[in-house]
């Protein structure tokens, strides 16, 4: 809930392997038999950058709440931009000027407090490496968080269709997947760190009318096609993100349309469950992942519940006022002025 406390910056908690599917795996013992890809796991955009008392409500921010509060939502997908910063990773939102979310490392650690006390659910990472940082100091990140205990390592590579089921990695403890953009050269130290295009290709993100949503395959070009990609075993990632234009050259967030850009229905113009069912169409198969601001609202995990057939179990409402979250918050510069932001061009990834 909103009320949630402030978690330490390091955990110290007995891990609990092998939990049962009686207890469910991602909220619902239905997914515990599935395989990772043939589940759509909601994610939260840019998770470390809010819009709340601690930022001082800044209109950069894309949630309302921090991520250990949206993984009791049911969020199941964290997104964040990593900078480094005098040689150190921190979460900033394009430049640590205009939000800045604290250490990667203490983020981490936040994350692996809650996988600690939660050892019946999966959570994948997915980390902009904004200034191309080596696969070995980002690897440092996750060891110094402890939460490297937890990564997942595929059998493969490249692109696969094959994937453990929930209950594989629940059982296994290695319930962790990570996805850097870019990874660059890949760390044999660190082989849980997963270069994010070579299994994942994602649709448009910079979308700025509710209408302009599509399933069409953005990046990497490489790939070429969304046929193309998942026919070599590539996961889907539907970008549901609408921005709003300051001026030509700077947006933001569009939060004044997001009950209806996360909206559950499948008929409404721009609503997360019309796109979600269009891309469902064009592919033949549901997204894997998808991002969304605001995740709170719809609540976009209700889209993500109907595509897995699932009714959950186990979950926290992220209720109350959004705008005065400050206990629920991860850090933040605190009171980021908007004359600030206005001088800065945003381009959001």
């Amino acid at each position: 809930s909103s009320t949630t406390t402030q978690q330490p910056a390091a955990s110290t908690a007995t891990t609990v392997p092998g939990a049962s599917a009686s207890a469910g795996c991602n909220n619902s013992p239905l997914l515990c038999s599935r395989a990772y890809n043939n589940v759509t796991h909601m994610g939260a955009h840019d998770s470390a950058f809010l819009r709340d008392a601690s930022t001082g409500n800044s209109i950069a921010g894309n949630q309302f709440f921090n991520a250990t509060v949206a993984l009791s939502a049911g969020i199941r997908l964290l997104q964040a931009q990593v900078h480094n910063v005098n040689n150190t990773l921190r979460l900033c939102h394009t430049d640590c000027s205009l939000l800045d979310a604290g250490p990667l490392a203490d983020w981490l650690a936040k994350i692996k407090f809650w996988m600690d006390r939660n050892p019946n659910e999966v959570v994948t990472l997915l980390l902009v490496n904004s200034d191309n940082q080596p696969a070995s100091t980002m690897g440092a990140a996750f060891d110094s968080s402890g939460i490297s205990t937890y990564g997942y390592t595929p059998s493969s590579a490249t692109a696969t269709t094959v994937w453990p089921t929930l209950q594989n990695l629940i059982t296994s403890n290695k319930r962790l997947v990570s996805f850097i953009a870019p990874l660059g050269t890949a760390s044999a130290s660190h082989p849980f760190l997963l270069d994010e295009f070579t299994y994942v290709f994602e649709t448009p993100y910079d979308v700025r009318s509710l209408s302009n949503f599509t399933c069409t395959l953005d990046r990497p070009s490489s790939a070429g096609t969304a046929a193309s990609a998942l026919g070599i075993g590539m996961l889907p990632l539907m970008n549901h993100i609408a921005y709003t234009e300051i001026t030509t050259s700077i947006t933001v967030p569009n939060a004044g349309d997001i009950d209806t850009t996360n909206a559950p229905s499948t008929v409404t113009t721009g609503a997360l469950g019309t796109h979600a069912n269009s891309c469902n169409a064009a592919w033949g198969t549901k997204p894997v992942f998808v991002l969304v601001d605001f995740y709170d609202k719809g609540p976009a995990v209700d889209t993500a519940d109907r595509l897995n057939g699932i009714v959950p179990i186990g979950r926290k409402s992220s209720t109350g006022d959004s705008a005065t979250s400050g206990s629920a918050r991860e850090g933040g510069m605190g009171g980021v002025a908007l004359l600030g932001f206005l001088v800065a061009v945003v381009v959001m990834v």
